[in-house]
């Protein structure tokens, strides 16, 4: 009667785990990175009889929980690139409330500098109007200037976030490795801590939100932690994470173990929200800057070279509307060993591409200057050189082979934007020069506009165009090269000596037009260089297209780059939440599944009850009939 005593009361003990182990399934539904457990059973060593081999009941071998190695996997790494996505999204969306449409915006503002030079070509003498270009030459600079502050406060946020990633995961690391000694203790006793294992798990999933890991587990039950190709966690020691820089300046992810020091950039780092925030720092937000930089540069230029051109109401000469904007030396990486300092300055404005460039000294003394929007590498022998409207030069020192120095023009140029003019008589709107027709001229020729277009030594020496039968001109006059039978087209710009003139009419044989210094009387009375400042407008010098087409390409750059983003952001989210959800269904608690199994195993323990209760009858029948 023992024996079924015994089996009965097996039965009992195993039925009352398994009630127990799902009950705690039932209570812990709603319990975030809870893992399902079931209780494992199995048949008691059975006992050998001349009859055969009698059962013993049952045992319970151990509580399983249900885990997915493969699925855990897939989820954690796809919820790191959703992670990644959404904070480069969220990122650019931020950067593109910057560049404003409509009258608020940059391009209404660069418009409405150049057009303003209209009210001065139809009224030179009026200082209002004067006084109206320089206010809105005002407003330009502040809204370049704001648009620059905010690209940086931007850069000054992503980075403290940044560095509350790099604390965040250095907390969850020292996490992960306190509890690897606590299960590597508990697994002593031969039982897998499923509680633990759960804690650890919900901590590599918090970890996969900020950065990308890969896992390893040990023999000893203990988890191995990489990030990109660095340990991050080992056993009960941990790595350093930090915010660093790397040689060619760019914002990285240090791992740092002991005295050894990883660089980990948004490629190694693969996902995470800290991969998301560095692509940001080091790819969208420069790049958008140099659109910036690029752009103040340009339009600042272009009006001053021509501004400069001109001639104010009391006869003042070249003169510059802006301050001009400097290309900053060049910054040496912490690496370096020599201690040279190289400079740039602008060549060609129409050239200029809106990038910085990292510069390397190589071992035969040459350099190599690679354009870090592109990559694209170009070597030189010697400097000074010549690069994208840049002129590159050794400004002092000497560079040791192996040294990187990186050269921004364009990262901080809007911030400098500022108006050089402080009196309105001051605005160059006169021509240095002017054209007259002849007196005895028998057809319809009339000056359209002169004025100067490039600095030339021979701009106010005298020149005369002579009309021949076929309608060509021929041109005299020191530095005009006395051509002769040059065509003519009606509104076509002749440009000779550093002056444009356009002419409207039909010419007779033997008219002529005389281009010469202008009197003083002339250059308070005449527009010329006003009407040449608002035709900068059409003048193609950003990327082969027109000035006031600048900010209109400089937002759909912007534009396009964060609507790519949160499409991506969209889908990487769309796949995360589809890997947790194959995840949580293999791994998670089933109510109704529960429910289906508290009533077997309570039907299985009253059954159970039920053979104890009969063992026991039949125990006491026997013990009355032997009194």
């Amino acid at each position: 009667m023992s024996s079924l005593l015994n089996i009965g009361l097996s039965a009992l003990q195993a039925n009352q785990a398994a009630l127990t182990t799902t009950g705690n399934n039932v209570a812990n539904a709603g319990s975030a990175g809870y893992s399902r457990q079931s209780v494992v059973q199995q048949q008691a060593i059975t006992t050998p009889t001349g009859s055969g081999y009698l059962g013993n009941g049952v045992r319970v071998v151990t509580v399983e929980r249900a885990y997915s190695s493969y699925l855990t996997q897939q989820a954690n790494q796809t919820a790191a690139v959703s992670a990644a996505d959404s904070a480069r999204s969220d990122q650019l969306a931020s950067l593109e409330s910057v560049f404003q449409t409509g009258s608020a915006g940059l391009g209404a503002a660069m418009n409405s500098l150049l057009n303003a030079f209209t009210n001065v070509a139809s009224a030179p003498t009026d200082l209002s109007a004067r006084t109206v270009v320089l206010t809105q030459a005002g407003a330009l600079a502040s809204r370049f200037s704001s648009a620059q502050s905010q690209l940086d406060e931007m850069g000054k946020s992503t980075l403290e976030q940044l560095g509350t990633a790099a604390d965040t995961v250095n907390r969850l690391a020292a996490s992960i490795a306190k509890i690897n000694g606590q299960i590597q203790r508990a697994r002593g006793t031969g039982q897998e801590p499923n509680d633990l294992l759960d804690q650890r798990d919900a901590l590599v999933t918090q970890l996969n939100a900020q950065v990308q890991t890969s896992t390893v587990q040990a023999d000893d039950g203990t988890l191995s932690v990489f990030v990109g190709n660095q340990a991050l966690v080992l056993g009960s020691s941990t790595g350093q994470v930090s915010v660093g820089t790397a040689a060619d300046g760019s914002t990285t992810l240090d791992i740092a173990r002991g005295s050894v020091v990883a660089h980990l950039d948004a490629d190694t780092l693969g996902g995470g929200a800290a991969a998301g925030q560095l692509r940001f720092l080091n790819e969208d937000l420069p790049d958008t800057r140099n659109l910036l930089g690029r752009l103040a540069l340009t339009m600042t230029s272009t009006v001053n070279a021509q501004h400069s051109l001109g001639v104010g109401l009391n006869g003042e000469t070249g003169n510059k509307l802006f301050g001009d904007i400097g290309v900053p030396a060049s910054t040496p990486a912490a690496t370096n060993t020599g201690n040279a300092v190289f400079a740039a300055t602008v060549s060609d404005v129409s050239a200029l591409v809106p990038s910085s460039y990292a510069l390397s000294v190589q071992p035969d003394g040459s350099y190599q200057v690679r354009r870090l929007s592109d990559n694209t590498v170009s070597s030189f022998a010697s400097l000074p050189a010549q690069i994208d409207g840049l002129s590159l030069g050794l400004q002092s020192g000497a560079g040791a082979p192996g040294d990187v120095y990186r050269i921004e023009p364009f990262a901080q140029a809007a911030g400098k934007v500022a108006v050089a003019l402080g009196s309105a008589s001051a605005v160059a709107a006169g021509s240095p020069v002017q054209a007259s027709t002849g007196t005895a001229n028998a057809g319809s020729l009339a000056v359209s506009g002169v004025y100067a277009s490039a600095q030339n030594a021979n701009l106010t020496a005298t020149a005369t165009l002579t009309f021949n039968a076929d309608g060509t001109y021929n041109i005299s006059g020191t530095g005009t090269g006395n051509l002769s039978n040059q065509p003519y087209t009606a509104g076509e710009a002749i440009s000779v000596n550093g002056w444009s003139l356009t002419l409207t009419g039909v010419p007779k044989a033997g008219d002529t037009v005389t281009v010469q210094a202008a009197t003083a009387s002339m250059t308070a009375q005449n527009s010329g260089n006003a009407k040449a400042l608002q035709g900068l407008a059409d003048q193609k010098v950003i990327d082969g297209s027109p000035l006031s087409d600048g900010y209109a390409g400089l937002i759909a750059r912007v534009g396009v780059r964060a609507q790519g983003a949160k499409y991506a952001a969209q889908v990487s989210s769309a796949i995360a939440t589809s890997t947790e959800t194959a995840r949580a269904n293999s791994t998670g608690v089933n109510l109704d599944e529960e429910a289906t199994k508290l009533l077997a195993y309570q039907q299985a323990y009253q059954a159970s009850a039920r053979v104890i209760q009969i063992a026991q009858n039949i125990f006491d029948s026997l013990l009355s009939s032997v009194r």
